[in-house]
């Protein structure tokens, strides 16, 4: 053979050999960035508790060892954000509401709409003051602190409600009750409603608060300190929190493992070591 020929046909097969192993490397690489994207999950919660933060810890390596899922978590300071998060795409999923936030969330986003892809927690809320240590001390004219926002305001008043401190014009905790459904307030309570953030701090200025859980531990109040705990009866199970996607994903495969990754025995031990007092209960398994 011609020796410029044969350089020639070998050249040609140099080229050959490198274009196919560039074409590999690239699809390889182009299928690796692709699971990888496939695989990390965006998830909002609620910034400000260290023992939460412990919780997911857990939860995210039993989601890395048990389904390759790399979360990755995205922080919000009030209740308004993690949805308007969510529906714009920011978060893939998020854990932060009860089952009756995101009922009156899609009541008033009609367009919207939330959904649970697993239930996680359930936690009372608590009545706690500095000045008082059993609501019988109440005293005429007192004043009282609870939060603000429709939900969390609702369920502060059937829990005063279920005490005996005031009477509203309903017993069904479904529907949405504000102060001026209070019909009886023997002691003349003065209310004052606040953040539900700031419920904890307004103990220096009322006789009593009504805290969500959440908010009293990152205050560092502890379940024993408190003179009321709300009952859990079969008409908590709208206060059980759960996480949540869009309508349209909540048949997504992978966001159904996160939400396994989160209700197993190794996110209950967590719960149990960050919350001895028994606060938050696991409530993927509860039974009323």
């Amino acid at each position: 053979m011609n020796p410029k020929k044969r350089n020639t046909i070998i050249g040609a097969i140099a080229l050959l050999i490198i274009a196919v192993i560039a074409y590999i490397g690239l699809g390889h690489k182009s299928t690796e960035a692709s699971a990888v994207d496939t695989k990390v999950v965006k998830v909002g919660i609620m910034s400000g508790n260290k023992q939460e933060q412990e919780i997911w810890k857990t939860v995210s390596k039993t989601a890395k060892d048990d389904y390759g899922l790399t979360l990755k978590f995205v922080y919000f300071t009030d209740y308004s954000q993690p949805n308007e998060a969510l529906i714009s795409g920011d978060v893939d999923v998020n854990a932060f509401q009860s089952y009756n936030y995101a009922k009156n969330w899609n009541n008033a986003h009609k367009d919207t709409e939330i959904a649970s892809v697993g239930d996680t927690f359930i936690t009372p809320m608590h009545v706690y003051s500095k000045k008082i240590t059993d609501l019988s001390e109440l005293t005429d004219g007192d004043t009282l602190a609870i939060p603000n926002d429709t939900v969390n305001e609702t369920r502060a008043l059937f829990v005063l409600q279920s005490a005996g401190v005031l009477k509203l014009n309903t017993t069904d905790s479904s529907k949405l009750v504000g102060v001026n459904d209070i019909v009886s307030n023997p002691k003349n309570l003065k209310i004052k409603e606040v953040d539900a953030s700031q419920t904890a701090r307004a103990l220096d200025s009322v006789t009593i608060s009504v805290v969500n859980y959440n908010y009293a531990t990152a205050a560092g109040l502890p379940k024993s300190e408190s003179i009321y705990l709300e009952p859990i009866t079969k008409d908590s199970k709208q206060y059980i929190n759960f996480i949540a996607t869009t309508s349209k994903e909540k048949d997504n495969k992978i966001y159904k493992q996160v939400a396994k990754a989160y209700a197993n025995e190794a996110t209950a031990k967590a719960m149990e070591v960050q919350y001895p007092d028994g606060g938050e209960r696991p409530a993927w398994d509860l039974e009323f």
